[in-house]
This record gives C-alpha cells, structure tokens and sequence, in this order.
C-alpha cells in the first residue's frame, strides 16, 4: 500500500507513518511539505490514499482538492486538519474528500479512518456525525461560509488573512476586478458591509491561522 502524506510539518509526518504503519505493516509512504509538492506527487505516481492537511505554504489543502480529485478521481483523500470539524468538515466532504479528522484525534481514530476510507467509505468522527444528523433533524440554518462557492470561499480565507485585493489578484492570477467581484458577492451573502468585518468574522470562525 502508498500513502501520500501532505504535511508541513516533520515531525508530524514522522508521527503519522509511525501510525499508520502500525496498522498497516508492509505500507510504504510519500512525503509532501506543500499542496504544490501533493499535485505533483499525485501526478507522478500512483497512491491508495492521500492524507492531507488544509493549511500549508502557499495554496492550502482543500484549495487543491478539486485539482486531486480530476488528476485522480477515485483516490481517496482522508483530511486530517487543525481546523475544527465545524469549520471545514462539510465543505471537504462535498467538494470529495473522503473523510475529516482533527489533529486532536487518537491514533486509534485515524488507523480506523484509513481503512474505512480505503475500502470506499466515507470517514467522519461520532461527533461531526451526530452534529450532522441533528442539522437535518432540526433543519438548522446554513452556516454563513456555507452560502459561499468554493472560490468565494478562498478569497475569503484570504481576505480575512490579511491580503489586499490585488494581493489576492496575484496569488490567483485573477483580475483585480474579479476579485473585487468575489468580495461583493461574500459581502452580499454573508450580510455584512465591510472588509474589517470579513477579517473578524474569518479570525472569530477560525477560517485562518
């Protein structure tokens, strides 16, 4: 078996494939410090499942997803974030991630999410999955980033990070124009009026670092 692991940081990538090979004993891994370094790993070989984190240098784990999953559609892709549940779990499990687990779980949690996901199921803890169930018992309201696209998510991740308009233009190789349209539209759905608000509203959700 090939696991890929995204990851920035070392020692956690270390941690993992002491883990995963736990469970696992004729496994063998790939190591990536950036989504970029993920792309291209997934490109150039095969992997039964990537386990990828969201925030890396430059782009973050589930800004590539959509990108994973056209090179490899039936890959598996188990996330494994600092983010808690609430904040990605729903817009990674709908953009095709197979799962999502929280640094904070137990080792035994994540053996038991690799093979889950490796035999074709899907992956979330008791917890998100009771929180789930009760949203569609109750018929609860959207959360606000819910409203948003995939995009409209990003620049507002982005946004709420600090970067300027144009920083963002750059980094997306957007117009600034478009950008600025991107950040109507967030403005518009998410009732709010300004950017300060936006960068509040990112840092109190812990969209960002």
């Amino acid at each position: 078996m090939r696991v890929l692991i995204a990851d920035d940081h070392a020692v956690f990538r270390r941690g993992l494939k002491e883990t995963i090979g736990e469970a696992f004993p004729k496994v063998t891994f790939g190591e990536a410090k950036t989504a970029d370094e993920a792309l291209a790993c997934v490109r150039a070989h095969d992997w039964e499942i990537v386990i990828l984190d969201i925030s890396m240098p430059g782009k973050s784990g589930l800004d590539i997803l959509s990108d994973l999953k056209r090179i490899r559609p039936n890959l598996p892709v188990l996330f494994l974030s600092m983010y808690p549940e609430e904040q990605y779990a729903r817009r990674a499990l709908k953009a095709g991630a197979s799962g999502y687990l929280t640094k904070e779980s137990v080792p035994e949690e994540l053996k038991k999410a690799v093979q889950r996901v490796l035999t074709g199921g899907r992956y979330v803890s008791v917890t998100l999955a009771e929180t789930l169930a009760y949203d569609l018992r109750r018929g609860a309201d959207t959360p606000v980033q819910e409203l948003l696209s995939d995009r409209e998510f990003q620049v507002l991740r982005m946004i709420g990070s600090g970067k300027t308009v144009k920083d963002i233009a750059d980094e997306l190789s957007l117009s600034v124009k478009t950008v600025s349209t991107y950040r109507s539209r967030i403005l518009e759905k998410t009732g709010m009026k300004t950017t300060a608000e936006l960068i509040r509203f990112a840092l109190r959700s812990q969209l960002v670092d």
